[in-house]
């Protein structure tokens, strides 16, 4: 898994800026802060892809702690939070047109709750082609629900899917969203709705973020072990400031 997990993010951070500094750690491949639907506003939280696991890996050990606009913030893989949230709100969406890809799924069904992490579309080893199905894992089953009942029978690109509980793994024939494991989310305090801080998303990479080229951190960032801001070049301000 070549994704990290960065918490505790100033409201003043962007998605440029956070691309830039982890540029630091090696190529970045996506970068995404889940913003309320209300305010606009990130939630104090972010994604940041890798090209490598190594790399994320990297990130972590440079960049766990360091202060941007005078906070300490919190870098680790992102699978850890996901495997606490995975309550079992796991979806099958077959008959896809071969056009349809991850970022799609997302932009559609991210509409009806939080997504865990990016829709996984099943693709043949050798060609790339889709396989016509994908799964999404929510992050309640109040989202998870809500995608069925909506979008089951729907058209998306001139196709109409199916959307149903996916099967469990390892088990013989039995799907997801028992009664079972309903009860077990309810007693699950990180999967509660109320709680945003610890929801998290991954999303496919905005169409137009660019590849910047970076060879200074952005204002607010000291990392530990430098030399003092003086010894850098002019800092570049974060776009809208």
């Amino acid at each position: 898994d070549a994704t990290v997990y960065v918490g505790g993010l100033d409201e003043k951070v962007s998605e440029p800026l956070l691309w830039e500094l982890f540029l630091q750690a090696g190529p970045v491949v996506n970068t995404h802060m889940p913003k309320d639907r209300v305010t606009g506003q990130h939630q104090g939280y972010g994604f940041v892809e890798f090209l490598s696991e190594e790399d994320a890996d990297y990130a972590i050990k440079i960049m766990n702690m360091i202060k941007l606009y005078g906070k300490p913030i919190r870098v680790n893989k992102a699978s850890a939070h996901n495997k606490n949230l995975d309550v079992g709100a796991n979806i099958f969406i077959g008959n896809l047109d071969p056009e349809i890809d991850e970022k799609l799924l997302y932009d559609t069904f991210s509409a009806f709750g939080v997504i865990l992490q990016t829709p996984k579309i099943m693709r043949d080893p050798d060609t790339g082609n889709s396989k016509g199905y994908a799964f999404i894992n929510f992050a309640s089953f109040d989202a998870s629900d809500a995608a069925i009942e909506a979008m089951n029978g729907q058209y998306l690109c001139n196709r109409p899917i199916t959307v149903s509980y996916a099967f469990k793994k390892d088990s013989k024939g039995e799907r997801h969203g028992s009664a079972a494991e309903r009860l077990l989310a309810a007693q699950n305090p990180l999967s509660q709705a109320d709680r945003p801080h610890q929801l998290f998303a991954d999303a496919p990479p905005p169409p137009t973020v660019p590849t910047p080229v970076v060879t200074t951190l952005g204002p607010g960032v000291t990392p530990p072990g430098l030399p003092p801001p003086g010894s850098f070049p002019p800092p570049v301000p974060p776009p809208g400031a």
